[in-house]
């Protein structure tokens, strides 16, 4: 597969798909094809694996597309933001629920558990993240502009709730206080934020999809009843 990601904020990955060649992506991010791409929906890897896939934020069905001669595949994040390759040869990935846009078919995309009940309960993500592993390229997404940080053995980056889109499967994951009463009632921040600590690369957004909303709400109609 050869590919491109376009744009600034609103960016999309132009897949080109030979012959044969098969790439699977959510549900609802196809922007274009070309015309001798042709579509289908999946439940990749069965009933069971389908239903759990649905319980990290993605799509029930997966999409698959596959091409007759070389053809092409736009897809595209449903809000403002940023896409990233990452190969997942290289190490298997956790990702936000709705981080993960497409990949290629050797990709594994499968539920995974939060190790500790804190970071499930109070992580914003849920108790359900998504794990990405096999071979060949994976497309995450996420809002705004991507922070990327390659930390050390035991070097800790402290992150607000819903900020951290991916991370290797080498970082530490956990939920701590932001300490203080006074801090938890006017920061801003609620009473804890997500601590990653290294080896490994990290991947955080500069905006959330909540906050996206929450900024738009004040500007939508409002019913008079």
């Amino acid at each position: 597969m050869k590919y491109t990601i376009t744009g600034d904020n609103l960016q999309m990955v132009n897949a080109e798909i030979g012959s044969g060649e098969l790439i699977q992506s959510v549900a609802g991010a196809m922007a274009y094809m070309t015309g001798n791409v042709t579509l289908e929906a999946k439940a990749t890897g069965g009933a069971w694996a389908s239903i759990k896939r649905s319980l990290t934020g993605a799509s029930l069905f997966l999409v698959q597309y596959k091409s007759e001669g070389n053809g092409i595949v736009g897809l595209s994040h449903p809000a403002p933001g940023k896409i990233m390759d990452i190969d997942v040869g290289k190490g298997a990935w956790f990702v936000q629920k709705t981080g993960f846009l497409a990949s290629e078919m050797s990709v594994n995309l499968e539920l995974a558990m939060q190790k500790k009940l804190s970071s499930a309960l109070f992580g914003g993500e849920g108790l359900i993240i998504q794990r990405i592993s096999g071979t060949g390229i994976a497309f995450i997404c996420g809002c705004g502009d991507f922070i990327v940080k390659d930390l050390a053995p035991g070097e800790i980056i402290k992150v607000s709730t819903a900020h951290a889109v991916a991370w290797q499967d080498t970082v530490g994951y956990d939920i701590t206080s932001i300490g203080g009463v006074k801090n938890a009632l006017f920061s801003g921040e609620g009473l804890f934020v997500t601590t990653l600590t290294g080896p490994g690369r990290v991947v955080l957004q500069s905006m959330t999809l909540n906050d996206l909303a929450m900024s738009l709400y004040p500007y939508m109609p409002q019913s008079s009843s």
